[in-house]
């Protein structure tokens, strides 16, 4: 599943193509025909991302709602006429420029109160954070509510929106705190530097496209094996303290940590 920096590199991408423009909306699938009824031809205004969703605020108020999912992909053109492949969910077209979705979990119009109850669920997002620290306080406040592990809640959209299996394994490896630690027993301190670090390091994802956690290689174009500590190097010796790096379930996802670093 897309984490958030691709999200967001996604919506900056409509926004340059699409906003301020008249956009064409179809269904070659047909499966989002009522809905594209609704705002074909309409102005799109903004394009923008919380987390893992996007939302595409036409005027007159509609708002088109869709999360990728697992199986969700976005296909950009530069002709309005590119040939439909696939199972196309919708079309978005502006002079020549297309988009195509395929395969969204969600893909919906929605009102501005709709949109306002979704918003208001989520979590703050890093790449939508503000110079008021109100986000991370919101952040904080929720992990510190509850007494699951640290693990599950960086993975839990309504605390904290765009963070996904490689950002949690690697946050946390950051932090050198263990993924088992309950949230009611995580510091301000310590909540506000994992909050900082998310920032920083989708900040370079969205910049780079890639999901790199070492510092020493943010200005370079590493493999994608380089790019991280923990993540899928499991039973691999940790680079830091040369314990083995270990694997296993929370929640039905894999989890990637070094006992070693994070006692």
């Amino acid at each position: 599943m897309p984490e958030g920096h691709t999200v967001h590199r996604i919506a900056n991408a409509f926004q340059s193509d699409f906003a301020g423009r008249p956009v064409t909306v179809t269904s070659p699938q047909g499966r989002f025909n009522s809905d594209a009824a609704l705002i074909s031809g309409l102005v799109l205004k903004r394009a923008r991302a919380i987390g893992k969703q996007m939302f595409l605020e036409f005027d007159g108020g509609a708002i088109v709602r869709i999360h990728l999912g697992i199986y969700g992909k976005w296909q950009f053109h530069d002709s309005a006429d590119a040939e439909v492949t696939g199972q196309v969910r919708a079309r978005f077209t502006a002079g020549k420029n297309c988009a195509d979705l395929r395969g969204p979990t969600i893909c919906e119009v929605i009102t501005k109160t709709e949109a306002k109850t979704v918003f208001n669920r989520l979590g703050p997002d890093p790449l939508n954070a503000n110079p008021g620290n109100r986000e991370a306080q919101r952040f904080i406040s929720r992990v510190q509510a509850s007494k699951s592990p640290l693990g599950l809640l960086l993975m839990n959209q309504d605390v904290i929106a765009g963070i996904g299996n490689v950002y949690r394994a690697e946050l946390l490896f950051r932090a050198q705190i263990t993924p088992h630690r309950p949230g009611n027993q995580c510091t301000t301190e310590e909540l506000q530097a994992i909050w900082d670090d998310s920032v920083k390091l989708l900040r370079i994802g969205v910049k780079t496209g890639f999901m790199i956690t070492k510092e020493k290689l943010f200005r370079k174009n590493p493999t994608k094996a380089e790019r991280n500590w923990v993540y899928k190097r499991e039973g691999s010796p940790c680079e830091r303290c040369g314990a083995s790096v270990q694997i296993e379930l929370m929640a039905t996802r894999k989890l990637y940590w070094c006992p070693g670093c994070q006692k």
